[in-house]
């Protein structure tokens, strides 16, 4: 910079105020420069109160720090580190190489922060307030801190690379024209990424980001009631667990755990709608009492998204869709109070290996459940719930499952068909209650007994006839194919002749639905 032309290694530029001044000199010493008063109202970044020049700095002698510095004292090393001083104008370092450390902690700009294509090691802005920070494919060899800042138009770290951590934790970012709230869209973050007790009033925009570890939310409020979305992360990729769950207040000790019971808390609010679709999660998707506040037309969506564990654990969204289609899971936990209502889910296409319940969560709910995700038929979600009921060894519910699509069926078929699904239901509920046809049968094979005791019977061949029973006439009529050799051999008439029809037909239907039931239940198997 031409500041810079004719100086040596120890002077000073000749137009600097003392505030500038004594940062110069704090910059080459690597110590803290403090220009806060003491009172907590007058210090405060994000109040009212104004600070004057004695407390002002210049943003182009900060980027001349930065970029083009003084060397560093003997035994000492350079870096940038601000407490309570206000830059006036534009910090402009697009472009540039920053090698000295920087932090700046409960600082005030006047304007906006340029660091497009910056390179840093490490930079740290902590409880500052920013009108917007724009760094676009932004590189950090170390972390990016930003907690408790509040940028009042944004923040855009599109395509940056952050080396370790990105910690947003108890940030305010208030949308910028374009709606966005926080846009880092493609960014690839070494670590971890936290954004615990974060307050985002716009579209947090995630799409095609990287975290290599995990990627916190514990605690954050989510808004946006200008568009769809409030959390935007489709093609998202978490390398361990999403967490969208509460954080624990009052301690910087709980920061990254789940609180312990008894611990106030503050869950994780979104107004407005959820966009994880396609994302892949190498440890679990959390939403333990995660809440949920959509209008009609948003929805948390979880199209084809991969994760070896779902916690479906949050409170029950009252109005939106929650969609799991595509979805594959490993391990579903969850409760029976967080789906949503009938008509407002859908799973088409969801598979699951295991179901672990938190409380109870009865057959019935769980039917209910499917039911919800299907207002117009689809075997499907039963098909699967059955197999994994039958793989965990629950080889009961699954028949109830199976028995359940079977009746859930019959509701889309013409009336001949339902007549016929109601008839394999009474008589041996689609031969997924076997037992039901012996009962049949005993019950026929005993009327037809007593009826045929009091028949008349005279033999087809006077000459020679087997010993008339009742028992085995009957047995004869009822058991289609199989010959006992005692319908041939005797006369009835009248009445006889018609109950004696309607036990072979009967017979032919108890056996046909018999048929039909083994039939699907060595197609299941």
């Amino acid at each position: 910079m031409t500041e810079g032309t004719g100086l040596g290694a120890g002077d000073l530029p000749d137009d600097l105020t003392a505030a500038e001044a004594g940062m110069w000199q704090a910059f080459r010493n690597g110590s803290l420069y403090d220009l806060s008063s003491g009172d907590g109202v007058v210090d405060d970044p994000h109040g009212g109160h104004p600070w004057g020049p004695e407390r002002s700095v210049r943003a182009r002698i900060v980027c001349w720090l930065l970029l083009d510095g003084p060397p560093a004292l003997a035994g000492r090393v350079a870096a940038l580190k601000l407490a309570g001083v206000r830059i006036t104008g534009t910090l402009d370092l697009a472009g540039g190489s920053v090698t000295p450390f920087v932090e700046l902690r409960g600082c005030r700009f006047d304007e906006q922060v340029l660091l497009p294509e910056a390179r840093f090691t490490t930079l740290r802005l902590m409880d500052c307030a920013v009108p917007r920070l724009e760094a676009a494919r932004v590189h950090t060899e170390g972390d990016l801190h930003l907690p408790r800042c509040r940028f009042q138009n944004g923040v855009r770290l599109t395509d940056a690379h952050i080396g370790t951590d990105l910690l947003l934790n108890q940030a305010i970012a208030h949308r910028d024209r374009s709606g966005r709230s926080i846009s880092a869209d493609g960014m690839t973050v070494g670590q971890d990424l936290q954004a615990e007790l974060l307050e985002s009033h716009g579209e947090f925009s995630l799409r095609s980001a990287k975290v290599g570890v995990s990627l916190s939310l514990r605690g954050a409020k989510l808004a946006n009631p200008y568009a769809r979305h409030a959390l935007n992360a489709p093609q998202l990729t978490v390398e361990r667990t999403l967490y969208l769950t509460p954080a624990g207040l009052g301690s910087p000790l709980l920061s990254g755990t789940t609180p312990a019971r008894g611990t106030r808390i503050q869950p994780f609010e979104c107004r407005g709608g959820i966009r994880l679709d396609d994302g892949r999660f190498g440890d679990a998707v959390d939403l333990e009492r995660a809440r949920f506040d959509f209008t009609d037309d948003q929805e948390l969506s979880l199209r084809r998204v991969q994760t070896p564990e779902l916690r479906f654990l949050g409170d029950k969204p009252q109005r939106g869709r929650v969609v799991l289609s595509g979805a594959r899971i490993g391990n579903l936990v969850d409760r029976a109070g967080s789906w949503p209502d009938p008509g407002n889910l859908q799973m088409g296409g969801f598979a699951y290996e295991s179901l672990v319940p938190r409380g109870p969560f009865p057959l019935t709910r769980r039917l209910e459940w499917v039911a919800a995700a299907t207002a117009e038929y689809h075997p499907e979600p039963y098909e699967r719930l059955a197999a994994v009921l039958r793989a965990a060894g629950e080889d009961e519910d699954a028949r109830e499952v199976l028995l359940a699509k079977q009746r859930r069926r019959r509701e889309t078929l013409p009336l001949a068909g339902k007549c016929w699904g109601y008839l394999q239901d009474w008589t041996v509920a689609y031969g997924y209650r076997p037992g039901r046809a012996a009962v049949w049968m005993a019950v026929l094979w005993a009327a037809g007994t007593l009826a045929f005791a009091h028949a008349a019977h005279p033999p087809v061949d006077a000459g020679g006839h087997a010993t008339w029973s009742p028992a085995l006439f009957t047995l004869d009529l009822l058991l289609p194919v199989i010959d006992l050799g005692q319908v041939g051999e005797w006369q009835l008439e009248g009445a006889w002749q018609w109950l004696a029809a309607a036990m072979v037909l009967l017979g032919w239907v108890l056996a046909t639905t018999v048929a039909a039931g083994a039939t699907r239940l060595l197609r299941r198997s």
